[in-house]
């Protein structure tokens, strides 16, 4: 006599239930294997009912649907069940032990920036100096023309600057440099007056390491009776020398920027070799730092200062370049990605 299919299916499925199912995976190898559409066993059952006599097909069909109901109720509660125990476990997982040690919380620290950016304002501060700051969203006028651009220079060309908004009086634009904090500045309070000012610019630089369309300034300016070169260059030397170390030397070339004349580019001794040559100075011992010189008179007659009676020197350098120099790290980027593991470095530096 041929075996029930029904009570087959019936004893396989109680048997492997009655040795227990432990796990997720079991629980689902269990459900698809009885229970699933394209080849479950149960399924499988219902498709005998076309192959039986029509006079079987009612009573094979109500045993099947009864054994059906047995198998889904008992995966429903395997599935409960399993679902308690995977909760229970995320609780233990989750629960504090309160006699472990405590953690103690990760130290935070200033950002290399912030670092070397303090440091520049301490040591002007130091010397009589006060701090700036102004709008980083500026006009054309303030950024370019009153600084004695012309009109054809191409520090102005928009592959250089980013252009917010072209309106025929003066087009808005991200500042370029801080030195319109300067223009601002004698603007509202004359002469005599000696400031640095620190902050974010932009240009229109493609990404790399030693580049980046956001980046940080500080500039200088002392407007008085009697300034000289003599005192532009005794003021760097002194600034450099507080900010690298003593025994720090600079040298001055002469070089062409509008809002001064003389202008100078300001090299100061290698830290690395400290001047004997090596690959970071190219072997010339010296590396090239910030530029400078005595303020333009046109610059000076633009903001209502007499030229005749007062003379002035102004100087600017990169703080991300000052970063990368005192702390020797190769790549730019790192200053702004926010990797923990490289600005944790920085965490006792003040």
């Amino acid at each position: 006599m041929a075996s029930d299919p029904i009570q087959a299916l019936l004893g396989s499925f109680r048997e492997e239930i009655g040795r227990g199912v432990s796990t997720r995976g079991e629980f689902e190898r269990l459900k698809g294997r009885f229970l699933g559409r394209e080849k479950g066993l149960v399924p499988e059952l219902f498709a005998r009912l076309k192959t039986l006599p029509p006079g079987e097909r009612g009573a094979f069909g109500a045993r099947a649907n009864a054994a059906k109901t047995e198998i889904e109720e008992a995966v429903r509660r395997l599935g409960a069940e399993l679902e308690r125990r995977e909760a229970a476990s995320r609780d233990r997982a989750a629960a504090v032990d309160v006699t472990l040690p405590g953690r103690r919380p990760r130290r935070g620290g200033l950002h290399p920036i912030t670092v070397v950016r303090r440091r520049i304002e301490d040591i002007f501060l130091r010397m009589g100096y006060s701090i700036a700051d102004g709008p980083e969203l500026e006009n054309d006028f303030h950024n370019f023309e009153a600084l004695n651009f012309p009109p054809e220079h191409p520090a102005r060309d928009a592959q250089d600057t980013l252009l917010v908004d072209r309106p025929a009086a003066s087009p808005l634009l991200l500042r370029t440099h801080t030195s319109p904090v300067q223009i601002r500045e004698m603007r509202k309070h004359g002469a005599p007056l000696r400031l640095i000012v620190p902050g974010r610019v932009y240009r229109k630089d493609e990404v790399d390491a030693t580049h980046s369309p956001v980046f940080h300034q500080v500039e200088g300016l002392v407007v008085d009776h009697g300034i000289s070169m003599a005192d532009l260059k005794g003021t760097i030397a002194a600034f450099l020398e507080a900010l690298f170390g003593k025994g720090t030397k600079t040298r001055f070339i002469p070089t062409f920027f509008p809002f001064v004349e003389p202008g100078v580019d300001v090299s100061m001794t290698c830290i690395f070799c400290r001047g004997d040559g090596c690959p970071k100075c190219k072997g010339s011992g010296w590396i090239e730092i910030m530029g400078a010189g005595m303020v333009h008179p046109r610059v000076l007659q633009g903001v209502a200062i007499d030229p005749e009676e007062y003379t002035g020197f102004a100087f600017g350098l990169g703080i991300d370049r000052v970063a990368l120099l005192k702390y020797g790290f190769p790549d730019l980027r790192l200053l702004f990605e926010g990797d923990e593991r490289f600005l944790a470095q920085f965490a006792g530096e003040a």
